[in-house]
């Protein structure tokens, strides 16, 4: 005969036996999630969008670089660190991938300094640091909606006596997947160039 104590005891040893059932499987299965080095802003950002020129002074939409994963950067041409040294390091990080990879992705390098990065001018500083990256600007309006869209900002300095002035930006760098949704952000200075380059295959391979 089995007594109330046993019963107790007996559908307390399924419990413990289901939970750690539970967890063998959890564990065994894995976690599909990848372990990002650039900070996850999934849903916390919105879509990819914008309306500029590109480095040949054509009207350009988001669109046109649609089905690739996009790295946006504000910056300008005459920046004397922070901007050569990122795009240097994005350089790194895609110039390593496979040419299949390589086609898949895209660093698009906004200057917020309109007046002085012409389209020539553009052209000339993005073609340096490799073929995988686009020139974009616009006018101050759509540039500061843009900026502004991504939660960040752009000022002009005061010009000195030959007419030069600095432009403070952010040195972050967006990461937006094949839809266009935005999933990393990046600080060039805070990771090694292979860091960045697995984020990135990863970011594909999710498309693929």
């Amino acid at each position: 005969m089995i007594t109330p104590f046993f019963q107790h005891y007996a559908k307390g040893l399924q419990a413990v036996t289901l939970m750690m059932l539970a967890i063998l499987l959890a564990g065994c299965l894995g976690d599909d999630t990848p372990d990002w080095h650039g900070t996850d802003i999934s849903g916390v950002m919105p879509e990819l969008e914008f309306n500029l020129i590109d480095s040949e002074g054509t009207a350009v939409t988001s669109n046109d670089y649609s089905g690739r994963v996009r790295m946006l950067f504000f910056g300008f041409t005459s920046c004397p660190d922070v901007c050569p040294t990122a795009l240097q390091k994005l350089n790194q990080a895609t110039s390593g991938l496979t040419p299949e990879l390589q086609d898949e992705v895209l660093t698009l390098f906004v200057s917020v300094d309109p007046q002085r990065d012409t389209p020539e001018r553009l052209a000339e500083y993005v073609n340096f640091f490799g073929e995988q990256i686009v020139g974009l600007t616009g006018d101050k309006s759509e540039l500061r909606e843009l900026v502004s869209r991504y939660r960040t900002t752009f000022s002009h300095e005061e010009p000195d006596a030959e007419g030069d002035y600095a432009v403070t930006h952010s040195g972050a760098v967006y990461v937006f997947d094949l839809e266009g949704n935005p999933r990393l952000l990046i600080r060039p200075e805070e990771l090694s160039a292979q860091a960045i380059r697995d984020d990135l295959v990863a970011l594909v391979k999710e498309g693929i």
